[in-house]
């Protein structure tokens, strides 16, 4: 019987994926939980969405966390107190991916200090960190995110709105790049390859409210590599193709070689 995985959360949409191909390639058993609220372009391909106001989704999640062999919390980590309380001895993950971290290590010590693992989605995140945080990298949905058979405008690009319009703007100028924009929960998640594959390049310039820009990789942005587009990231640097570390088959060969590490210890 494969290892029985509760996702708390779906940042991003990359429990599901993790859920997904942890199931697929090594057998485990993954729930994946979240607020439908908090997902309104549909990133929970694997897993459920609950109705659930804030109160109702933290006790369900809680007591859902009873019945199985890991619990792994997505960014909602003020539940993790509550869950080492109810379940000491239960391998607990704590997987953080972006904001819900960067720059707040210090802060938020009385919570990701209860977990049993430390996960950071991107390299950036580890600056402050525990000594004995990991990076993982975020994978890709592959079935989903694939180059499909359109023409391109070799000189069109595709941004979304996230803080930095004027600089994002003025790199397109410079490239001699037609930049289309979109809002940033504007696109349903199952149109997203449709939208990547009509443009040649994605423009990867972000800076969320109250932090500086981000020196990371999106996860829109691996998704569009994945698509076919030519990334323009944070440092000007054009990336092609996706990254094999971000795979989804290699992101979860990771990911299992952790819970079972948990699971033995």
């Amino acid at each position: 019987m494969g290892a029985r995985i509760l996702h708390i959360w779906n940042t991003a949409g990359v429990a599901s994926v993790i859920a997904k191909f942890c199931d697929r390639e090594f057998g485990t058993k993954s729930t994946v939980i979240t607020r439908r609220a908090a997902d309104k372009v549909g990133l929970t391909t694997y897993g459920r969405t609950y109705e659930d106001g804030p109160t109702t989704f933290f006790i369900r999640a809680l007591l859902m966390a009873r019945s199985v062999d890991v619990v792994h919390v997505h960014s909602l980590d003020r539940i993790v107190p509550w869950l080492r309380r109810l379940y000491h001895g239960k391998p607990l993950v704590m997987h953080y991916h972006g904001t819900d971290i960067e720059g707040r290590w210090e802060e938020k010590e009385n919570r990701w200090k209860s977990a049993d693992a430390i996960v950071c989605s991107t390299q950036n995140l580890l600056e402050g960190a525990p000594s004995s945080a990991l990076h993982i990298p975020n994978p890709v949905d592959t079935d989903i995110f694939r180059s499909l058979d359109v023409d391109r405008d070799p000189r069109s690009a595709l941004s979304f709105r996230y803080g930095m319009d004027s600089e994002a703007e003025q790199l397109a100028e410079r490239l001699g790049l037609n930049l289309i924009w979109f809002d940033r929960w504007g696109v349903p998640h199952h149109k997203m390859p449709e939208t990547f594959s009509r443009f040649a390049y994605y423009v990867d310039l972000r800076r969320p409210p109250g932090h500086h820009e981000a020196q990371s990789v999106g996860k829109a942005a691996l998704e569009a590599l994945a698509c076919g587009c030519q990334v323009i990231d944070w440092s000007g640097k054009t990336l092609q193709g996706l990254p094999d570390e971000n795979r989804p088959e290699n992101v979860a060969a990771k990911w299992y070689e952790l819970y079972r590490g948990l699971m033995k210890s």
